[in-house]
């Protein structure tokens, strides 16, 4: 479809023209895993054989991440969510390592007379890998169209989404549907151990903003992020039960040279450690994770739950937000929250906890990038 066909951008979405969901991508079958793979470590020199060997806990699911089909479920609630609540935008799905891929939608898009398009990512906090890596793929993308003489779109990545109210409440619904799910002798005195992936010290010392950039191991943005969250859900969860729940943030799915440092303990370290204290019961909750993709199913529903047997400690996972309706009302109101900004709109501030709506542009020098690549959707943006 030509631009010429399309209507001019309006309504309450305007400037946009459409909503990319952008994401990381997954195998759907055992023939997929290993290209799948050298996708995502490619330039590290990883040979094939280990990339093999890391594949066998995709080959243990038949091959198939569950990544794309919550990805597809996610499609088509904000698809009804924007239809059922009057909001005319298209919506199309990207990934960066598996079809369908980042610069094959963008061209479809592009071919569709897309020209101002708002960006998803389905990773809510600020990180190299959780935000400027998205931005980067972006960057190449749009360097695929421009060499084959496309009109360029403008893509701007919404707003970290980790605090918004839609995002926070289904895994506080999680959190209480696992306790009830608990045995009752050991349900007041469970622990939450909300988890999340760990990234190497350095990366996350360095995540977000630069005034937001720590040293010695404190975590930067991301850490803090994550703890603010788990702190508005254990105080929820408290309100709501009349219990106080001890918590912590731990870490999962490690997956570095060990003589890096990494953000710990890690959440089977962590068992083992709450076993030893006495704790009658875990509720795991994956707060740093939008759906239930591999380092869930394994690292968690797995492993970790394979080690609390072990322990002979009771233990549940708490759901993931996935394709919850108000996850995607929420990704309505982020739309909408920075069309409004973008025609110079007063627009409605919406988050939890104590740090406040996050930025819409990414700064220079926000999580920095660990070559010089160009990323597209912020202020270093070579794409206007």
């Amino acid at each position: 479809m030509s631009d010429q066909l399309l209507p001019p951008a309006g309504g309450p979405a305007a400037p946009y023209d459409a909503l990319l969901l952008l994401s990381f991508g997954g195998p759907e079958g055992p023939d997929d895993v290993v290209p799948f793979l050298e996708n995502v470590t490619r330039g590290r020199g990883i040979p094939r054989e280990r990339l093999k060997e890391v594949g066998q806990h995709y080959f243990g699911f038949g091959g198939v991440s569950p990544i794309n089909g919550q990805n597809r479920a996610l499609l088509d609630a904000l698809r009804k969510d924007f239809a059922g609540n009057g909001l005319d935008l298209p919506v199309y799905w990207g990934n960066r390592n598996w079809a369908p891929y980042l610069t094959d939608v963008l061209r479809e898009m592009v071919a569709d007379g897309r020209r101002r398009i708002a960006v998803l990512a389905t990773s809510a906090y600020a990180s190299y890998s959780g935000c400027r890596q998205y931005r980067e793929n972006l960057a190449d993308a749009l360097a695929a169209l421009a060499e084959e003489g496309l009109e360029l779109p403008r893509v701007d990545k919404l707003r970290h989404y980790f605090n918004h109210p839609g995002f926070v409440q289904p895994m506080i619904d999680g959190v209480l549907a696992s306790l009830a799910a608990l045995p009752e002798d050991v349900r007041d005195g469970a622990h939450l151990a909300f988890t999340t992936h760990s990234i190497p010290t350095a990366a996350a010392d360095a995540s977000g903003p630069v005034e937001d950039h720590t040293g010695g191991g404190e975590g930067g943005a991301y850490v803090r992020q994550h703890l603010d969250v788990a702190r508005v859900i254990a105080d929820e969860v408290a309100a709501r039960t009349g219990t106080a729940h001890a918590w912590q943030l731990v870490y999962q799915s490690r997956s570095g040279a060990p003589h890096i440092p990494w953000l710990e303990p890690d959440i089977c370290d962590h068992l083992e450690a709450l076993h030893a204290e006495g704790a009658s019961a875990v509720v795991m909750v994956p707060i740093g994770f939008v759906s239930d993709h591999m380092e869930v199913l394994y690292d968690l529903d797995t492993e970790a739950t394979a080690k609390a047997a072990e322990l002979g400690l009771p233990v549940a996972r708490s759901a993931t937000v996935g394709a919850d309706p108000l996850f995607a009302g929420a990704v309505r109101e982020l739309v909408l929250e920075r069309a409004a900004k973008e025609r110079g709109e007063p627009a409605a501030e919406c988050w939890v906890g104590t740090l406040g709506q996050s930025h819409d542009l990414c700064a220079v020098g926000c999580c920095p990038a660990r070559g010089p690549r160009p990323a597209a959707a912020g202020a270093d943006s070579p794409y206007a």
